[in-house]
Parts: structure tokens; C-alpha cells; sequence
């Protein structure tokens, strides 16, 4: 029988106090939303000051970070230089930022030290860690709700807009990675900025697999991007339009006619006539010469990358380190502290406690935050030394699980360090996503990046002969001569995925070139 009852029951749940929350929000923030955060910390808090301006403070904050750095063994793969950030908080275990999504917190959690236990952990107790810090920190995220006038969405930058379109075009990694470097290039009217014979010798592809790319955002929104001089601007405006037809690409290309008002011999050249031409002037002068000027003028810069790597002479690998440009430097004022808090009573006194804690927090959750970063970067550069030393057909498969066993993290850690972090390598800035990418089994146990697959495919069917064209069951055969382990079904659905088409489209195609 069906009735309501009342019952006790007790478990163990693993909770988050407010400063792990906190800790875990800088972790997976960009420098720029760190930056932010601590501007308001130091407005907010009257302990926490800049360290820039200090060069003794300075110095003793690096020497305290270089012991911590080596009592915790964190360095850069193969001989790397570690950067130092922030001060240590001395007496203090290293508080765990690393935990599962699910973890829910509850008022349950104690707010003071001293005056309450803290329960029972399912995983080792995080609160007792950050309980060790007494009341610091906001005990309620209600005064961090925004308000009506702070939900209107700001306005999307180029840069934004162009990742969000190359993440939906280019499934596959290598050519994201070509993409992305490309919107780097672009100035501030949307050109193509540079030259991709260049972008191709620092990703050691072939230049035609960049010129491929490249094609594929030309068509990207708005029309007009990605073009490398005025004429191949306004020619992808017009084919957007469905209106590039011969005699308007011939206008396109005597612009210097038109430009000395020159009607009749660019009518000729055109083979329309004068009122003809002067309906093609007049839809010219319709297009937007500078498209990219339509976000507001902004354009696509490089991010400020949050490491930095650089080969090492003398071991012969890689140096990693953290750009020290990208994070602030910031120290708690103990000797105003024990100034002020000397002549303080009652919730004076309370107030400057609480402030010291959360100082002493954030200088530790922001060394923590740097130390991470650094671990898993490092870890990935190891992991991925064939990329930087061959380019992109040597990118290994990777997977978050990979990472996260060697630096002993949890994959939502990984995931979260990895998200809005770039790097600054000698083959350029890219995010340190990217790196991550599916594996294909290989002949002899080996496996191979999935990229590296794709980059072979395209390699075959460029060399192939006219006469001889590569089915796809001829190209699976090559593959496992290879050693690469890999079905028809899939060859097709990378080859597709490159927008390559089949073995009688190309026969018929390159007779015709032919």
C-alpha cells in the first residue's frame, strides 16, 4: 500500500566549499578573465597589493617559487623553465583543484574554522583544506549575480565569429589548425595578411592543403574575407550574390580603368555596353571593400598566449614556461595588517581576519592555478614533440585520459586547463585543445593520430596520376602496406571530410584539366 512516511537516512557526499568553487571558476578561466577577476579582488580587498612595483618582494616571491616549483618536481618537458607568478602562502598544503563536475556543495559546509567541524569526505575531504583557511572568501555567490543590465549580450568580436565558423567547417584537426592561423593573418579590413607559402613551412604541410583551406573560408560570413587583394574581395562578394559572371570578373580585373575613368575601353574589354557597364559599376560600388570593418572595425589579432615554448640548446628538447605577462602579480600586506588589526576590536577586527583569508586564498588558488597550467601543458609538449619538430602529419592521437595519467589529474581538470589557454610555439599560437585527437589503429599495435591519417589520404590523391586514379579500396590497400590499420568506410568518410571528391569524379576532372 501506497502512503507518505517520513524517514532518516544518512550517506557520505563529497562537498564544495565557496573558496573550492571559486578555485575551480580561476581554473578554467582565460588570462583575460583573470585579470579581471583580480582587479576586483584588489579593489575589493584593502590586504592585497600589486607586486610589480617591488623589486625585493619580487625576488623573494621567485626564490620561494623556484623551491615550491622543485620540492613539487613541476617543469617544462625536456629541461623546461618554470615561470613564477605569485607568492606562496606559507604553512599551507597545496589545496586540490582537482575534482569531478558533479560535485554539489551545501550550507551544510562549516563557514568559520574553529568553531566547526568539518564532515565527513566521500575523497579525501577538500573542505578540510580550504576550512584550514578559516572564513576567507564569500560564503554566498548571491552578490556575484548579475544583474537585468549585465545579461544583454555584448557584441561578438571577428575573431569569435570566424572560430565559431571554422570549428563547424574543418572536422578535421590538422586543417582547424591551418584555419586558425589564417584568421590570425587577417588585418584589420579582412585580408589575408601574409603569405601561404610561409603558413605552410611553419606547419610543414604542403602548400596546397593551405590553399584548400583557405578556399573553404573564403566562403565564411560575411563574403568578402579571407581574400588576399581587392579584386578577389570583391569577386567573393559577387559570387556570394550569384553574380560573378565573365564580364564582371573582367571589370575586377581592369580596375586601374575604371580608376582613371576609362568607360570605353573597359566596355570593350568587357563586351557590354555602355549602359550595361555602368549597371556593373554601380553594383561594384554597392560591396563593402573592407568587410571585416563590419564587427565595429576589430580584427582578428592573436590571442595573448598563456605559455610560451622554445626550443632548448642545450638539452635538445623544448623549453616551457608561462607567459608572466599574462597573470598578475599579487601579495598580501601582512605588516598593514598586523598595523591595523592591532588597533581593531570587535567586528573591526572580524572583518580584517576575514579579508587576510581570502588574500591568503587567492595568492595560493592563483600559484595553484599557474602550476597546473604549466604541468599539463608541459605533459602535452611531450606528448606532442612530433608535431612541433615535423609538423601536422606527425600529430600524435591524444585523448584527455592520456594527459591526466601522467600528470595524475582528473579529465575534468585537464579539460578545464586546456580550454581558453594558447600557446605560443614555433609553429605559432594555437589552443592547447587542439592537440587532442582521435587515434586509428594501426598494422603493427601502433596507433596513429587521426589527422596524420587524413594528411597521408590527401598526399596519395595529390600524387596520383591522371591516368591512374586511386579508388578508395586501392588508397586502404596503400594504407595498410603502411601499417595503418584502416576500413574503406572510413577512408570515404575522410576524404569526404576534405571535401576530396570520389575516384570517377577526379578521373573525369583531371581529364578534362588534362
Amino acid at each position: 500500500m501506497l502512503a507518505p512516511r517520513l524517514d532518516i537516512r544518512q550517506s557520505q557526499q563529497l562537498v564544495m566549499t565557496p573558496q573550492l568553487q571559486q578555485a575551480i571558476k580561476l581554473l578554467q578561466f582565460n588570462n583575460l578573465e583573470v585579470a579581471a577577476y583580480v582587479e576586483q579582488e584588489l579593489e575589493r580587498n584593502p590586504l592585497l597589493e600589486r607586486a610589480d612595483g617591488d623589486d625585493e618582494a619580487d625576488s623573494a616571491v621567485s626564490e620561494a617559487l623556484e623551491a615550491d616549483a622543485a620540492q613539487a618536481g613541476v617543469d617544462g618537458a625536456n629541461g623546461a623553465e618554470t615561470a613564477h607568478l605569485v607568492e606562496p602562502v606559507a604553512g599551507q598544503a597545496d589545496a586540490p583543484l582537482d575534482v569531478e563536475d558533479d560535485n554539489t556543495w551545501t550550507n551544510d559546509s562549516p563557514t568559520d574554522a574553529g568553531t566547526a567541524e568539518a564532515p565527513a569526505q566521500a575523497d579525501g575531504g577538500f573542505d578540510t583544506a580550504f576550512d584550514d583557511w578559516g572564513g576567507g572568501g564569500r560564503r554566498d555567490f548571491d552578490d556575484e549575480m548579475p544583474g537585468l543590465e549585465q545579461t544583454v549580450s555584448g557584441a561578438t568580436t571577428l575573431r569569435e565569429h570566424l572560430e565559431s565558423q571554422v570549428n563547424m567547417t574543418f572536422p578535421d584537426p590538422g586543417d582547424r589548425l591551418i584555419a586558425s592561423r589564417l584568421v590570425e593573418l587577417l588585418d584589420e579590413a579582412g585580408y589575408v595578411a601574409g603569405a601561404l607559402d610561409a603558413v605552410a613551412e611553419q606547419l610543414n604541410c604542403p602548400v596546397a592543403q593551405v590553399e584548400a583551406v583557405l578556399e573553404r573560408c573564403q566562403q565564411f560570413d560575411p563574403a568578402g574575407l579571407f581574400a588576399r587583394d581587392l579584386p578577389e574581395c570583391l569577386a567573393l562578394q559577387l559570387a556570394d550574390r550569384d553574380r560573378l559572371d565573365p564580364a564582371m570578373r573582367t571589370l575586377l580585373d581592369n580596375l586601374d580603368l575604371l580608376g582613371r575613368h576609362d568607360y570605353q575601353t573597359l566596355a570593350r574589354r568587357c563586351g557590354v555596353d555602355s549602359e550595361d557597364l555602368a549597371d556593373m559599376v554601380a553594383e561594384g560600388r554597392s560591396l563593402d571593400p573592407k568587410p571585416a570593418l563590419a564587427f565595429g572595425g576589430e580584427s582578428a589579432q592573436p590571442v595573448a598566449p598563456d605559455v610560451l615554448m622554445r626550443p632548448d640548446p642545450a638539452s635538445g628538447g623544448w623549453a616551457v614556461e608561462l607567459n608572466p605577462h599574462t597573470l598578475p602579480r599579487v601579495l598580501v600586506n601582512n605588516t598593514y595588517y598586523a598595523e591595523v588589526s592591532g588597533n581593531a576590536s570587535g567586528d573591526a577586527r572580524q572583518y580584517l581576519n576575514e579579508q587576510l583569508q581570502s588574500a591568503n586564498w587567492l595568492v595560493k588558488a592563483l600559484h595553484q592555478r599557474a602550476q597546473t597550467i604549466l604541468k599539463v601543458a608541459s605533459e602535452l609538449v611531450r606528448q606532442q614533440d612530433a608535431f612541433f619538430r615535423h609538423g601536422v602529419q606527425a600529430l600524435k592521437p591524444l585523448i584527455l585520459r592520456d594527459i591526466a595519467e601522467a600528470v595524475d589529474l582528473h579529465e575534468s581538470t585537464v579539460s578545464r586547463v586546456t580550454a581558453n589557454k594558447y600557446i605560443l610555439t614555433p609553429r605559432g599560437i594555437y589552443e592547447l585543445k587542439y592537440f587532442f585527437t582521435q587515434a586509428v589503429a594501426g598494422a603493427d599495435g601502433e596507433s596513429h593520430s587521426a589527422e596524420s591519417v587524413r594528411h597521408r589520404i590527401r598526399t596519395l590523391i595529390d600524387d596520383e596520376a591522371p591516368d591512374s586514379v586511386l579508388s578508395d579500396d586501392r588508397l586502404v590497400a596503400i594504407l595498410k602496406s603502411e601499417g595503418i590499420d584502416v576500413a574503406r568506410r572510413t577512408v570515404a568518410k575522410y576524404r569526404e571530410s576534405m571535401n576530396i571528391p570520389s575516384s570517377v569524379k577526379r578521373k573525369r576532372q583531371k581529364r578534362l584539366r588534362a
